[in-house]
């Protein structure tokens, strides 16, 4: 028993709905494109998850209103729910509901998981025992949650701890969520999770205790000064932070419910729900020992395309190469899914067409009335700017003279954009005291005008590529040829008139 498809994508995550419209959107036939996923809906957006889904509704919005310390946005806004953020609403395109699906001829095989793979024999057994083969593979696997089991501590099935990565995940928050109004949760980690999270906690009237192993939250992303100031703003809030030390066991009642968290400082904190954000890992499994692998990913080139040339990878599981920083990077978030999806779909619809993928790390959260957004990469030296007493500040991260990253909190589209191209055109910095004086107003100007960029070497596809110094060097090339031999011509017929 078995079909056979044109394409597959393995994984129903973001990734997968950017890849499907784009397929479409190449002319793929119907009957061509198949969709394979353990999840029992079509793809959708998943930063929703942690955000929108995680607000109370109805009844519960009435309550945010009734406080005075909630803002008139969390007050209005009311709790995300499919269909509503189905793919690809969040980047402003169609919202591909299974009827989408229907209507263009794309296969989608939900709720069923993939015992193994078979990348020379270009075929999947799902777990009901079906092979389906291909022509080309997409792994869009994305990544799971770590547990806690895998660092030593018992407990992650109790009925009051949460972790958050799929649907069910977020239907069981809610759940225990509005089982304790007014209860005491602990979140481990101060991730994106652990972070997002905690605001949604504290808009549901929970008090809410952090704990992480670092100095200061989002550790991987933020300096000391830019968490302080978020650290700060949700303690304003009512959230305690416990950093330095971790989780060490859980205490329970005679129903395995978790009653109190057990910290190895030796503190024991009262607990009505606890929720994990302690990282995750990529879904390379059924792939180990048939495709490279680097960096917890799976390896591919510029065009996307793995080891074996049938497959490619894209989103969080993808190990791609980055060219403004020179090296191959795994990258856990959603602008990347998108945009690599959309990429290796180009690659392979219209690979003439198609060049390497050129893509700028971009991440970003909102929580309260915050909204940040980052690009970039976070070396070198810091150059914060603005005022970070109030509602909007940023910084730059400068490395071998060149402005490599930006962070800006509360600004504008424009402000945003222009921070953002900024980086990408990586200008020369040789004052920093300079740069801090202009602050904002630097990226608004350096995004207006052609800028010098270092040549950057970066591996990919085996060759060697180059980026060149200047965007406009070969223009200006062939146009002072041009004037060279149009000179050269009238000169040469005025020496014979002579």
């Amino acid at each position: 028993m078995g079909r056979a498809f044109v394409y597959v994508i393995l994984g129903g995550g973001v990734a997968a709905g950017y890849a499907a419209l784009e397929f479409v959107k190449k002319g793929v036939s119907h009957g061509e494109l198949c969709i394979i996923s353990d999840e029992p809906v079509a793809p959708y957006e998943r930063p929703a998850l942690s955000k929108g889904f995680l607000l109370p509704e109805g009844p519960g919005n009435l309550m945010t209103r009734q406080s005075s310390n909630t803002t008139a946005h969390e007050a209005a806004a009311s709790a995300a729910r499919l269909p509503s953020f189905h793919t690809c609403v969040g980047a402003n395109e169609e919202r591909l509901t299974p009827k989408w699906y229907k209507e263009h001829g794309i296969e989608l095989v939900l709720g069923t998981g993939v015992k193994s793979a078979d990348v020379k024999r270009k075929t999947l057994l799902t777990a009901t025992g079906e092979t389906i083969s291909y022509k080309i593979l997409i792994v869009a696997t994305g990544a799971r949650a770590l547990k806690l089991e895998e660092f030593g501590v018992s407990g992650s099935d109790a009925e009051n701890v949460c972790y958050l990565r799929d649907i069910a995940d977020a239907n069981r928050l809610v759940n225990v969520m509005q089982s304790c109004p007014g209860g005491n949760a602990v979140v481990i980690g101060g991730g994106y999770v652990g972070m997002e999270c905690a605001a949604s906690l504290v808009i549901h009237k929970i008090n809410v205790t952090m704990v992480f192993p670092e100095e200061h939250c989002m550790a991987r992303l933020f300096t000391s000064k830019i968490a302080s100031y978020y650290e700060e703003y949700y303690k304003s809030r009512g959230v305690n932070f416990i950093k330095g030390t971790v989780l060490s066991s859980f205490d329970f009642d005679s129903n395995g419910k978790v009653t109190s968290v057990n910290l190895r400082d030796g503190s024991t904190l009262s607990v009505d729900m606890v929720v994990v954000g302690i990282g995750i890992r990529p879904n390379t499994g059924l792939f180990e020992g048939q495709l490279t692998l680097e960096k917890g990913g799976i390896k591919v080139n510029g065009m996307l395309q793995s080891s074996n040339s049938s497959v490619y990878a894209i989103g969080d599981v993808a190990a791609f190469p980055v060219k403004a920083f020179g090296e191959t990077r795994r990258l856990e978030h959603v602008d990347s899914a998108r945009k690599s999806a959309r990429h290796a779909v180009s690659a392979i619809m219209e690979p003439d067409k198609t060049g390497e993928f050129d893509y700028l790390p971009f991440f970003y959260s909102r929580v309260f009335t915050l909204s940040w957004q980052f690009y970039g990469d976070n070396v070198g030296e810091v150059v914060y700017y603005g005022d970070m007493s109030g509602s909007a500040f940023g910084a730059y991260w400068v490395s071998k003279g060149h402005l490599v990253g930006a962070f800006l909190e509360g600004g504008t589209k424009e402000e945003y954009e222009a921070i953002a191209n900024a980086t990408r055109l990586r200008p020369a910095i040789e004052d920093l005291s300079e740069l801090e004086r202009q602050g904002l107003r630097f990226a608004v100007t350096a995004s207006q005008k052609p800028v010098a960029s270092p040549a950057v070497e970066v591996r990919a596809s085996d060759l060697l590529l180059e980026k060149p110094l200047y965007a406009w060097h070969a223009t200006a090339g062939v146009i002072i040829a041009a004037s060279i031999a149009a000179f050269a011509y009238f000169y040469g017929k005025k020496r014979r008139r002579w």
